[in-house]
């Protein structure tokens, strides 16, 4: 379960991405992606929420990255980076139906695979940041 759980991760980073790099329409994007996924039905209900929740939420998650990374405008930040750790982020803050480790180790291992050979770094260190901000939110 842990394998389909990150290989769904894969999918949401990927249609996180193709929309924000290119503006590509998400039923197109989702649907291609889908069609060939081979992925419990759960599974595919987990990439469309996280991919849903991080849309609908974009504005909120953005202001968390630019409050826990301010040296980089969200811009000027790979899309790759960014698209990691608004999929973490959601997770982390809104979502919570996972760990927060879990939700950092699958943002770094998101990032090892797919962003430069400094973004696993970076990603978990705005993450730890975010982290603790939820963490004080939980002991008040």
């Amino acid at each position: 379960m842990v394998g389909e759980r990150r290989r769904a991760r894969v999918l949401a980073l990927q249609a996180l991405y193709e929309v924000d790099a290119t503006g590509h329409d998400l039923a197109q994007t989702m649907s291609h992606l889908l069609a060939n996924a081979r992925l419990s039905e759960e599974s595919l209900l987990f990439v469309t929420e996280l991919v849903n929740g991080v849309l609908d939420h974009r504005e909120e998650i953005d202001q968390n990255i630019q409050q826990f990374a301010p040296a980089w405008p969200l811009k000027q930040m790979s899309v790759v980076d960014r698209n990691i750790l608004r999929l973490a982020i959601f997770e982390i803050i809104l979502h919570r139906k996972v760990p927060i480790r879990v939700a950092i180790n699958e943002a770094v291992e998101l990032a090892k695979a797919f962003g430069s050979d400094n973004s696993p770094k970076f990603v978990n260190g705005v993450l730890g940041s975010v982290s603790s901000l939820v963490a004080s939110d939980q002991v008040g």
